[in-house]
């Protein structure tokens, strides 16, 4: 197995964008990733397109837009995990030696279904009786709260730390700093969510170019490798699930901690699945960033914010730059990508040297999550 590199990033502001299409959405970003790196549509192996919700052949459709087609186009659907997932496989194209380059994208168009709750099975007997996201997540949050005895108020403090990031992040949907205050007046969603405990949905698409050590060093660009590339699937069972601990990142995290021969305390930056404000604490538990029961502890001594040692979602994460579910993987992947390089302008982790990116995807009864998929990047 060789080295894999990323050479060039792509990624366009998340948002609302009604009058556009997935491909109008897509091929900017991954024109925006080639540019980057100086590289021509023949030049590319392979392309890998994540998308949990955009429909048929969403791969082809972004990519007619961008040049000479006819390479293989592998569309990955994995819920949340769709083009981290799809990252994957393109890690291990270029590992195995099958290609040289090939190109990565993260697409979503959530705007088509005119807002709720995203759109589950519902065969699925737990999203039959009503378990949508903000529902289970709510319940995590309460039981948390009543095992480890956090507060409504602990709790709000992450969605003020993600908001105060992502006021920074020109890509990021939501732009607005908000007090404590504001996040525990604002209107209730799921007890004890109100709306800015939640995550935005939207539309967004970003795109990574990955490439052989050979090719890397050919195109001169700033490569960043690739360390560890993980993707863990979560263990059934139709009994007793502790809800309080996320079993399926944390055997997913020590994975990828061994393969790129790091551990936690080694880990500069990081962007995790913060879809509602209880999975941030959650997940700083399940990377061994603090023990269980201490997240909020982790938050409060502002570790986990710009100006501590290890950032947590410094692009303001999927609660502050959005989530547009498909894309959110590759998104994470490009903001370490151009942390390690020192290129992201005001939201600049100093010094960071290495970096992780994780996506869960779920919404299936008598899962933790349904799959999970972390990215350990070195400079």
């Amino acid at each position: 197995m060789q080295d894999v590199f990323v050479v060039g990033t792509g990624i366009i502001p998340f948002g609302k964008y009604p009058d556009k299409t997935l491909a109008d959405l897509g091929w900017p970003a991954v024109k925006q990733a080639m540019k980057e790196c100086g590289v021509n549509s023949t030049q590319i192996g392979a392309v890998y397109c994540g998308t949990a919700l955009g429909g048929m052949l969403a791969g082809q459709r972004v990519m007619k837009m961008v040049g000479p087609t006819g390479m293989p186009i592998i569309n990955i659907e994995n819920a949340c995990s769709s083009s981290s997932s799809a990252l994957s496989q393109g890690w291990m194209a270029i590992a195995s030696g099958v290609h040289d380059l090939v190109v990565v994208i993260g697409v979503e168009k959530l705007t088509k279904f005119g807002g709720g709750t995203l759109p589950l099975e519902r065969e699925d007997w737990e999203v039959n009786q009503g378990m949508v996201m903000p529902a289970l997540y709510a319940m995590r949050a309460q039981r948390y709260m009543h095992d480890y005895g956090l507060t409504i108020e602990q709790l709000a403090d992450v969605a003020v730390k993600a908001h105060d990031h992502g006021a920074s992040n020109v890509n990021a949907q939501v732009r607005k700093r908000v007090t404590r205050d504001e996040v525990m007046k604002s209107r209730m969603v799921a007890e004890p969510f109100t709306l800015w405990h939640c995550c935005p949905t939207g539309d967004g698409a970003a795109a990574v170019v990955l490439a052989s050590p050979r090719l890397a060093r050919q195109l001169g660009a700033a490569a960043i490798k690739v360390a560890a590339s993980e993707v863990t699937s979560g263990k059934f069972t139709d009994g007793f699930r502790d809800m309080t601990w996320a079993e399926l990142t944390h055997r997913g995290a020590q994975h990828a901690y061994e393969m790129a021969g790091l551990g936690a305390e080694d880990i500069d930056v990081a962007e995790i699945h913060d879809a509602f404000t209880i999975a941030e604490l959650m997940y700083y538990e399940a990377f061994s960033f603090c023990e269980r029961g201490r997240g909020h502890e982790l938050l409060a001594s502002g570790r986990t914010s710009l100006g501590g040692d290890i950032v947590v979602n410094p692009s303001g994460g999927l609660l502050s730059r959005g989530h547009p579910v498909g894309a959110t993987g590759i998104a994470q992947a490009v903001e370490i990508v151009r942390q390690l390089r020192g290129d992201v302008g005001a939201h600049q982790v100093e010094g960071a040297k290495a970096g992780l990116s994780h996506a869960t995807g779920g919404g299936v009864a008598g899962y933790d999550h349904g799959a999970c998929s972390i990215h350990i990047f070195t400079r």
